[in-house]
């Protein structure tokens, strides 16, 4: 864990989020004192719908559609 200035966190804020980017924290301190961490975020995962429990096969979903439906989306 690496500790940085405050002066130092406003000239190069960008760099060390590149850093936490990568998996590092770094401790923000003003003077001898921490006062705050940079700490990468948790990706989100893939979300549920919730209310629906609908499985629609690719063979199914990937087919074209009929004619009449194509007309009247495009319309």
């Amino acid at each position: 864990m690496t500790t940085v200035k405050v002066q130092y966190t406003k000239t190069h804020l960008s760099a060390l989020l590149a850093r936490v980017e990568q998996g590092e924290e770094i401790v923000i301190a003003r003077g001898s004192q921490q006062v705050a961490k940079l700490v990468p975020v948790g990706r989100p995962g893939e979300r549920d719908l919730g209310f629906l429990d609908l499985h629609v096969p690719d063979e199914v979903f990937f087919d074209s559609l009929p004619d009449d439906e194509l007309q009247a989306w495009e319309a």
